[in-house]
């Protein structure tokens, strides 16, 4: 392997930032960041948080972000994603009009009022499962997608394993008290991450700020939709044990300040924050985490996918050099007090031999705050270059040799 600076630009670049975890949501396992900011954390009074930056994957700031809690409605984050899956692989249809069982039309807590004469179609349930929080629309889905909430719940916990989602357990689809049914704070966030990456046509309606069905008007319990213009999701929950608690998501256009030219790239951060004392302090909190994620911390864009970030000689090929690059856009995270303290190098495979094929990892991108590797990203071939001819593979060869 072949050590290198990185070009003009990632090194301008390079000298204001520091790199976020690796992308995936397994990034969600990593540290915060929040402890090399210079403004420290605000105190937040509530039993457990987390605060995210979607677009980066990095993990600002977080408090015993996995101690395993009861998730009130949050629960219905769980809910609505089986639900939405079930959409997307056509088992369910927006316009069918499930039963109402009479565990649905009883169900305790709060309700959209369905009438079992008069069934409300998925898409009604969705509303009301999503913006009036309602426990019978939870559980119509639920036995609409699976034939009963316990069948439901099963399917609940195998999404918990296959997003990896490990201190949750649910047993049922609204969230109601029960033994066995808990999550995490963490755990919250993968889950709603997921929700705005999979499925951004139906996250906006945690965005909406009421929703009237029978003739019973209901509000959006997420008091930030009406104080912060930015957010636009997600979900509240409340129960005697769990305390007041919401997942918040807010959506900001900011520069790139690595374009000379001044473009913008959207920024999303979320905030989980579980077991507040009051409906009033859950807002007022989680306005809190956001804001000192928005202030206290830059997202820029390094390079877009498929952006050629150099040339890299080619031995035995049909052409000198390869055009390299990076596969997905290169976006980071860096508390703005440890901009200065960043440095980048490319790592490169030598030789590099043809046949070299468009997507081939030629190289390794490394983050470096100080001596400890931050992050990774993989260096790719943007081209393929073929192999070239006797001649120039025999004489390629016997330089590799003298070399």
């Amino acid at each position: 392997m072949r050590r290198s600076s990185p070009g003009p630009m990632l090194r301008r670049a390079l000298s204001a930032l520091l790199l976020g975890t690796s992308l995936g949501l397994a990034a969600l396992t990593g540290p915060a960041v929040a402890q090399s900011a210079s403004v420290p954390p605000p105190d937040i009074a509530a039993r457990s948080w987390f605060l995210f930056d979607v677009t980066t994957n990095t993990v600002l700031y977080s408090q015993t972000p996995d101690e395993r809690v009861e998730p009130a409605s949050l629960t219905k984050l769980m809910t609505a994603y089986v639900v939405f899956e079930a959409l997307r692989d056509g088992t369910l249809k927006p316009d069918a009009r499930p039963p109402v069982s009479n565990r649905a039309y009883k169900s305790a807590g709060s309700r959209m009022f369905v009438d079992p004469r008069s069934p409300a179609t998925v898409d009604e349930l969705l509303h009301g499962l999503i913006i009036q929080s309602g426990n019978d629309a939870a559980i119509i889905l639920a036995e609409a997608v699976a034939g009963s909430e316990e069948q439901f719940a099963e399917q609940m916990n195998a999404e918990t394993r296959r997003l990896g989602m490990k201190n949750s357990h649910f047993v049922n689809a609204s969230g109601l008290p029960a033994p066995d049914h808990y999550s995490s704070a963490r755990d919250m966030a993968v889950l709603a991450t997921r929700i705005i990456k999979e499925f951004p046509q139906y996250y906006r309606l945690y965005s909406e700020r009421e929703y009237t069905f029978n003739g019973v008007r209901q509000p959006n319990r997420n008091r930030l939709l009406a104080i912060d213009p930015s957010v636009d999701g997600m979900k509240t929950g409340f129960t005697d044990a769990a305390g007041y608690c919401l997942v918040a998501s807010a959506h900001r256009e900011q520069k790139n300040a690595t374009d000379p030219q001044g473009s913008q790239f959207s920024r999303r951060i979320l905030s989980v924050l579980l077991g507040a004392s009051s409906d009033a302090t859950r807002a007022t909190e989680s306005q809190k985490l956001l804001n000192y994620g928005f202030q206290n911390f830059e997202a820029l864009q390094l390079y877009r996918k498929n952006q050629p970030v150099g040339n890299h000689p080619v031995w035995k090929g049909q052409q000198p050099t390869v055009s390299a690059g990076f596969a997905d856009d290169v976006l980071i995270t860096a508390p703005r007090a440890q901009i200065g303290n960043i440095k980048g190098e490319i790592e490169r495979t030598e030789p590099l031999i043809a046949p070299i094929h468009a997507g081939q990892r030629i190289g390794t991108l490394r983050i470096r705050l100080g001596e400890t590797v931050i992050a990774e990203r993989p260096l790719i071939a943007l081209e393929t270059v073929e192999t070239a001819g006797w001649f120039k593979s025999t004489w390629d060869t016997i330089r590799l040799w003298v070399k």
